[in-house]
């Protein structure tokens, strides 16, 4: 059997041994482990599980909660006054304490972050969390029935690693990314010009957004523009809060801004960028910020004619949700009345291990960080613990407040 699982994951076998791993721990008694019974029953009313490297994927949660684009009762296209997912409950995790997932590809450590993708799908999974008040776990949580990768360089990286997985164990449980959500937004959205794509360092690497837009226009039969990148690897950091990057949103946005029109101009691209992809979570938190910096490079003469007079912003979250409400009519799993609150988890350093490498704020240490190797499941160097309004950074709150609205609301309950 290990050898066949092996056979399902050429690239490494980290994600062979976490397939194998839950099959020996079918109960879900031990991290990384899930029971999987559960999951082979009804589960019309279980929640759907949407996780991220940490708050950003938030904004694809709040697309999903007001999302009304289709008939509640005939299915079909079009508003009916009553939010598309009213009757469903969500599970949130993020992933908060081994953030940022963009940065774990420039460090070498691409295996790393893909077996903590799997370990995030297995979490939603699962039942298991930890308790910080008892320092202990508890094992009462609902497993899920969808999966929403909300996060760009997750869904890039581990999509296929968990789809492979689920097909191991034999599970149907649904899963959607936003990276192909994205790719159809863009089909929507775009009708001349260039595309641009701002994106996480990892995200940008992989060259997911240009692969799968390609695929998406050329089987739409429509022709594919040029289309240029620029990976950051500050602005999630400094959107979440984070002490370490001392720069403002403004400063940070305008500094990817330019590098982008930049690379743009360095290809000899004759099109002006018209249609820009926000290709991570945390960036349609500060798509004024963005359009901003654009507007201000729009009056430099090296870019005027580069820059078109209104850029079209893609927001992947949307799309996101659009996709999710198909697979779960398709699949005949909506659910069948309102089953309950949402709950919403984070994860922290281990408290009970006093071998990690911390920050003076209690994150754990960028080095030790990206220094680590896939294969150890006996370790844990962070647990999930819940969301709470006092666990998120103060300047994150203050967007999460004023600009996911539905969010804020059920972090509350």
């Amino acid at each position: 059997m290990k050898r066949f699982l092996i056979l399902l994951f050429t690239s490494s076998t980290f994600a062979a041994d976490l397939v194998q791993h839950a099959r020996e721990h079918s109960q879900g008694e031990v991290a990384y482990s899930f029971e999987v019974e559960a999951l082979k029953k009804d589960t019309r009313d279980l929640p759907i599980g949407v996780f991220d490297s940490g708050i950003g994927g938030l904004t694809v949660l709040e697309a999903i909660l007001t999302l009304d684009a289709f008939h509640n009762d005939t299915l079909q296209p079009g508003s009916d006054g009553k939010p598309d997912f009213a009757d469903e409950r969500f599970q949130y995790f993020g992933d908060q304490a081994n953030m940022p997932y963009g940065n774990y590809s420039s460090a070498g450590r691409t295996d790393y972050l893909r077996e903590l993708i799997v370990k995030d799908a297995i979490f939603l999974l699962g039942k298991r969390w930890f308790d910080p008040q008892t320092k202990s776990f508890k094992k009462d949580k609902p497993p899920v029935k969808a999966l929403v990768i909300a996060c760009n360089t997750a869904t890039a990286y581990g999509i296929e690693d968990i789809r492979s997985a689920l097909k191991a164990w034999g599970l149907p449980v649904i899963v959607v990314g936003v990276v192909e959500a994205g790719a159809r937004g863009v089909q929507a959205a775009h009708r001349d010009g260039a595309v641009g794509v701002l994106a996480t360092v990892g995200t940008c690497a992989s060259g997911a957004y240009p692969r799968v837009i390609g695929q998406t226009l050329g089987l739409a039969g429509r022709s594919v523009p040029t289309i240029t990148q620029q990976g950051s690897a500050n602005l999630a950091g400094v959107i979440e809060g984070d002490p370490a990057f001392k720069e403002s949103v403004a400063e940070r946005c305008t500094t990817d801004v330019r590098e982008l029109m930049q690379a743009h101009a360095k290809g000899g691209a004759a099109s002006p960028l018209s249609t820009v992809v926000l290709g991570c979570t945390h960036f349609p938190l500060v798509q004024s910020e963005i359009d901003a910096a654009f507007t201000a490079l729009r009056a430099e003469a090296a870019f005027e004619k580069l820059i078109a007079p209104k850029i079209q912003y893609v927001n992947p979250a949307e799309w996101t949700a659009r996709e999710l409400f198909r697979e779960l009519a398709t699949a005949r799993i909506r659910a069948s009345e309102s089953t309950g609150r949402d709950t919403f988890y984070l994860s922290i350093p281990n408290p009970v291990r006093s071998d990690l490498k911390l920050t003076a704020d209690g994150g754990l240490e960028k080095d030790f960080k990206y220094s680590r190797q896939p294969g150890e499941l006996d370790r844990e160097d962070s647990v999930n613990v819940p969301m709470t309004r006092e666990r998120i950074p103060v300047t994150t709150r203050k967007l999460i407040e004023t600009k996911l609205p539905e969010v804020w609301k059920r972090l509350a309950e």
